[in-house]
Formats: structure tokens, C-alpha cells, sequence
């Protein structure tokens, strides 16, 4: 999280509901760029900040939803509040099914936007903070021995310490032993809060429980 200032990022080709939407925004301190096209904003767009984009459904070059797929294919993952006119309506519940936050149809009051910008910011939060909890894990688990990794990852799948030091041909007290090293540089305090936090880092390398 290389910015954690929330940024409210706003596309339209409309100028003067650019103007408008970047005017509200600012009358409650929130940071906002306003761009006429989605090409601009995929020129100035910083995946490194804490932000959501609001955007028209139905621009000129690359629309709302083109822009949600380009955005998607690079892994890009910023809330998405469509704006919306009636006959767009259809195009906005596939943009909910893609993943997007919030859909606005026009006209629509204020605090309606408001309330959809605090939400996809929340979200976005929430994000960034699961992400940054999956690449601690990743790196205490970087500092396991092969061998604490493997009872590590015998213990999570259930396995009792008398059949890990049968499989592994160790003692029970050097299995022991290997799980309280564990537990102690995960800074885990129990069984099932190690459960949980290999599962968080489950798609980290080396990190899956074995089969069989």
C-alpha cells in the first residue's frame, strides 16, 4: 500500500458532470481526479492507491464495461460504481455480475453516490489490508524449516502428533517440538488460529496441506 490517502477516481465524457462530481466530492475533502475518457484514466490510474473509480457505463472509444474488462485481464482490482441511464440498465447488472460495486441509474441523489463511493472504499480497505496480512504470512512462512513446513502442513490437515512421527520416522517430542517452533515464529497461539492462516496463504507455494 504504497498511498493509503483515499482516492476517488470519476470518468464521464460529460464535462459538466465531471465538474459536478469532482465539486461534491471535494466539498467533503475527498481526493478525486476527473478524466473525459476511460484511455485517460488508464493513463494516470495508480493500482498502488487506496481508491474506487466511478464511471458512465456508455462512453465514446472504450466503455465502462470495456474498461471493467481491461482492468480485470491486467488485475487490476478497484471498486467499480457504474452511473448508469435507463436503457443501460441490462449492461449494468452483467457489470455487477463482472464484480462491480455499485450501480447508479440517473438521476440519483447525492448522498445515494455517497453512501456507493464509502462502501467501494471500505471494500477496497479491506482489500488491501486481507493482502497485506497474506504477504506477512507468506513471508514467516519463508522462514520454516523443510521439515517444520512438513509437520506444519501434516498438522493443519488434521494429523494427529503420534502419526505425523510414525509417516516421518521422528519422535513424537521432536514433532513437538517442531509445532511449537512453528506456532512460534507464525506468532500463532492456536491450532485453529494456524488453520486459518495457512488457509489465508493457501495459495502461497509449498503451503497446501499433503494428500494421502
Amino acid at each position: 500500500m504504497t498511498n493509503d490517502k483515499p482516492l476517488v477516481y470519476v470518468i464521464d465524457d460529460d464535462a459538466a458532470v465531471r465538474e459536478s462530481l469532482g465539486l461534491l466530492l471535494e466539498s467533503l475533502r475527498l481526493a478525486n481526479e476527473v478524466y473525459g475518457s476511460a484511455l485517460e484514466f488508464l493513463d494516470a490510474y495508480d493500482p498502488g492507491r487506496h481508491s474506487c473509480l466511478v464511471t458512465d457505463i456508455r462512453m465514446p472509444a472504450m466503455s465502462g464495461l470495456e474498461l471493467q474488462q481491461k482492468l480485470a485481464q491486467d488485475k487490476a482490482e478497484i471498486p467499480i460504481i457504474f452511473i448508469t441511464g435507463h436503457a443501460d440498465v441490462p449492461m449494468a447488472v452483467s457489470a455487477m455480475k463482472a464484480g462491480a460495486s455499485d450501480f447508479l441509474r440517473k438521476p440519483f441523489r447525492d448522498q445515494d453516490l455517497l453512501d456507493c463511493i464509502h462502501k467501494a472504499l471500505w471494500q477496497d480497505r479491506e482489500r488491501r489490508v486481507l493482502l497485506q496480512e497474506e504477504a506477512t504470512i507468506r513471508a514467516c512462512l519463508k522462514t520454516l524449516t523443510p521439515r517444520e513446513l512438513e509437520v506444519m502442513q501434516r498438522v493443519v490437515s488434521g494429523q494427529a502428533n503420534k502419526v505425523i512421527a510414525i509417516d516421518l520416522d521422528i519422535s513424537a517430542r521432536t514433532v513437538e517440538l517442531h509445532r511449537a517452533r512453528v506456532m512460534q515464529k507464525l506468532g500463532m497461539r492456536s491450532l485453529a488460529e494456524l488453520v486459518r492462516t495457512v488457509d489465508k496463504a493457501s495459495n502461497a507455494q509449498g503451503v497446501n496441506p499433503p494428500t494421502g
